[in-house]
């Protein structure tokens, strides 16, 4: 029994070495995406890097910060260092999900009507301040990144491989917005929350947007089969059994604090996160295995991304509110009482 549980061991380590061989392969290209995109964008590598999990994972990105934060720009840096379609869609009061998903339209000549395929009908999307859309826009572009398909009439239209939504939102200004419901917030894989940069890092960005010499642009580095190819590579990366179940205590932690010894969290939340954060967990830190070119994941890899993939995942109480504690003291405090593998 024991020379077949060492057996098993061993040819488990042989496998993981050969997944890691491949793996450090297949993601060379990250490094690529990483150079593209710093010619562009200043700092901020948080920021990019979470930008590639999302690319990686196949999962959608909500981006918040104040104006001027290079939201827009790392984007937009990001679609030209892929080869890949991409649409730019600035969502205002009085859009209508028309205007974003495509209509029927009349042509007199054939006496039929044609269809007009919408902005949506692209590999990336970037929706510029989504909380500006009233909640039918908002609904429509949220069924597109679900189902992953569009029906106008009669007829339902498959979006293109690769899709993602990259939807930006400023959390300063309350008037004329529309705030995404949690249901809808849900179904970003990450909300990532962008600071202001440092001072060496602001002198950098004055001294290249002053400069004579003309802005510099990122080239096509990877291709759309390519990214395809990478997020299949991906669902291979090795988890233990061990860093399931921590994914598991951490998404557990937040629906029932008391059961971690964190009792004390429980007025704090009115929600904690569902399946679905689990799942969007375990994704993000497998990517982030695959951009440090590892084959398999470690603890320190779902820390890594926890932060983003929960803190719209977690409804806070008025006890919490009235006292200006947020998600994200309540998510460390998870990390720090939930035991590490």
């Amino acid at each position: 029994m024991e020379n077949g549980a060492s057996d098993m061991s061993t040819t488990q380590a042989f496998d993981i070495r050969a997944l890691s061989e491949k793996i450090e392969q297949e993601s060379r290209f990250v490094d690529l995406l990483n150079r593209e995109m710093e010619k562009t964008i200043v700092g901020q590598r948080d920021m990019i890097r979470k930008l590639l999990i999302g690319l990686l994972s196949n999962g959608h990105i909500l981006l918040e910060g104040v104006p001027g934060l290079a939201k827009t720009l790392a984007i937009k840096s990001l679609s030209e260092a892929i080869d890949v379609s991409f649409n730019r869609i600035q969502f205002t009061p009085d859009l209508l999900p028309a205007d974003l998903v495509g209509t029927m339209i009349y042509n007199q000549k054939k006496e039929e009507f044609t269809v007009k395929q919408g902005p949506i009908f692209s590999n990336f999307i970037l929706a510029d301040e989504i909380n500006r859309a009233p909640a039918k826009v908002q609904s429509a572009l949220l069924e597109a990144m679900q189902e992953r398909q569009v029906t106008i009439g009669p007829t339902t239209y498959e979006l293109p491989e690769p899709f993602l939504v990259l939807a930006t939102q400023n959390p300063v200004e309350q008037e004329g917005t529309y705030p995404l419901p949690e249901a809808q917030v849900d179904r970003f894989m990450l909300k990532v929350v962008i600071g202001y940069p440092q001072k060496e890092e602001e002198k950098k960005i004055i001294r290249q947007n002053i400069s004579a010499t003309a802005f510099p642009k990122p080239s096509k580095v990877v291709n759309a089969a390519e990214i395809t190819r990478a997020r299949q590579t991906v669902r291979e990366v090795y988890m233990d059994e061990k860093i399931e179940q921590y994914i598991v205590d951490i998404v557990f932690a937040t629906r029932n604090p008391e059961d971690y010894r964190l009792g004390h969290l429980k007025q704090l939340i009115n929600f904690g996160g569902s399946p679905r954060a689990s799942i969007a967990l375990a994704l993000a830190a497998k990517a982030n295995a695959f951009i440090n070119h590892r084959g398999y994941v470690i603890p320190e890899d779902v820390r890594e991304v926890c932060m983003d993939v929960l803190r719209h995942r977690i409804g806070i109480s008025y006890e919490a509110e009235a006292e200006n504690i947020t998600q994200e003291q309540i998510i460390t405090e998870i990390l720090n009482g939930v035991e590490v593998p």
